[in-house]
């Protein structure tokens, strides 16, 4: 697979598999947006500021379990059953959510489209890193992670006529954004089923003539699409298959052989998942607070940020292939921490208007982006074959069970308290977070850029395993 040159069949992985980004970033904005409006009795649910910033925690918890649960069933059951899985029950939830009338069942929709959600972290980013060349993994890593804001923007522009009241009910409009979600989910559904299983996870599991076809397939495929002779294939690995893979051996492969790359991982995952939910869930409310803006126009500042955030894996997504991952990761981590901190001292100077803050945002962001796109790409390319998606799953779940529940419910009420002070500790603490991680990666991360996945973490099947 690695020696595969670049064709067609490579866009209908990404396309197929890559786009669950960007029903997070929409499902993200979607509740940032409609923050104001939901609080407002005539929308028919009436919730107060620190209400919202449950929602989002909840949302955030359920995305956390679903990836443990999902992300187990992952590595036993096959990435492309779970794949499937995750993303029906994301449309199931997501239309439930259109049709809440109470903060009880309003949590509890926010909590299954959050599980499915989550689930598709473990799942898509397993087999996406199992398809694609070493040689372009890592670009290709982040800008199916930065896919996440053409979500978010794509959210935002249809939220400007959706909370215009002169157009839609104030109890109507926010609903039709969840059936959004739901018409492109559902488009994804048709790509996805085109997608295979991948051919390192059934050889592991004793399908190797499923997986031996499929390769044969692929190869087909691409020479037929390149017009290019293939290389022939080097290097072998001798494995004793297995049906799955004990929860004790994976416990053990993460805190026993590879203790500091456990580290780095929870590292980067706690820095972006409270920088990023935290801002991105009470955005709105901060404008709206803080600056006056109105309920309807709080959309048009995320359009530029989201920009800013996708911009960065796409320019620099590169760089993490051919720099290598230490140098561009804890980069991308530090100076964003640092660009928080200007920011959260001009907000505190009380100098920025909303458009200057949305600068700032955008600037802050374009190169946390990166880094958060990162995060994923680490995680998912650091451990062996085996415990790779509940490995995904578990940083996401505990990182961002940390940073995610906790950043938000807090921000929630920093808002809520109308002081600009406590609004600032909030920028400071995720600002300190993101530089930590970067000095955490620059000192214990490793070197994946163009090797391939077994040779980064030998399977634990191997018969000649060696400890890193």
């Amino acid at each position: 697979m690695d020696r595969l040159p670049w064709a067609r069949w490579h866009w209908l992985v990404l396309i197929g598999l890559g786009t669950v980004w960007i029903l997070d970033g929409l499902e993200v904005t979607i509740v940032g947006v409609i923050g104001p409006r939901i609080t407002d009795p005539s929308s028919g649910l009436g919730l107060s500021d620190s209400e919202v910033g449950v929602a989002a925690g909840v949302y955030v918890a359920g995305a956390c379990l679903g990836a443990l649960f999902f992300g187990h069933l992952t590595d036993r059951f096959g990435r492309k059953k779970l794949f499937l899985v995750t993303l029906a029950v994301y449309l199931a939830a997501t239309v439930a959510t259109a049709f809440a009338h109470d903060a009880w069942y309003f949590y509890l929709c926010r909590f299954f489209t959050g599980a499915g959600i989550g689930g598709e972290y473990a799942a898509i980013n397993s087999a996406i890193d199992e398809l694609i060349p070493a040689r372009v993994r890592g670009t290709v890593d982040l800008v199916v992670n930065g896919s996440f804001w053409l979500g978010t923007a794509l959210g935002a522009l249809i939220a400007i006529p959706a909370l215009d009241t002169g157009l839609l009910p104030a109890d109507l409009g926010w609903r039709l954004l969840f059936g959004l979600g739901a018409v492109l989910g559902a488009a994804i559904l048709l790509v996805r089923r085109t997608v295979p299983e991948s051919p390192r996870w059934l050889f592991i599991h004793g399908r190797e003539r499923e997986a031996e076809e499929i390769v044969r397939e692929i190869e087909t495929k691409v020479r037929d699409e390149s017009g290019k002779t293939l290389e022939p294939a080097h290097g072998e690995i001798r494995i004793t298959q297995r049906e799955h893979t004990p929860l004790t051996e994976v416990a053990a492969t993460l805190l026993r052989r590879y203790p500091k790359r456990t580290v780095v991982g929870l590292s980067l995952f706690v820095g972006q998942a409270f920088l990023y939910n935290s801002i991105f869930f009470t955005y709105a409310l901060v404008l709206s607070t803080f600056f006056k803006v109105p309920d309807g126009s709080t959309p048009w500042y995320l359009i530029p940020i989201a920009i800013g955030n996708f911009l960065g894996p796409v320019l620099l997504g590169r760089f993490f292939d051919t720099i290598g991952r230490r140098t561009m990761i804890a980069g991308s981590y530090a100076l964003s921490g640092l660009l928080l901190l200007g920011t959260a001292a001009l907000f505190n100077a009380q100098v920025l208007s909303p458009v200057t803050l949305t600068i700032c945002w955008m600037v802050v962001f374009f190169f946390a982006s990166a880094g958060a796109s990162s995060a994923y790409l680490t995680v998912s390319e650091i451990f062996p074959m085996e415990t790779r998606a509940l490995a995904i799953a578990l940083f996401y779940a505990v990182g961002t069970g940390l940073g995610g529940i906790i950043g938000p419910v807090l921000f929630g009420r920093l808002v809520e308290s109308e002081s600009v002070g406590n609004v600032v500790v909030g920028y400071v603490i995720g600002a300190l977070l993101m530089i930590a991680a970067g000095l955490v990666q620059w000192f214990m991360g490793v070197e994946a850029a163009r090797r391939s996945l077994e040779d980064i973490a030998a399977p634990l099947s191997a018969e000649q395993h060696q400890m890193a």
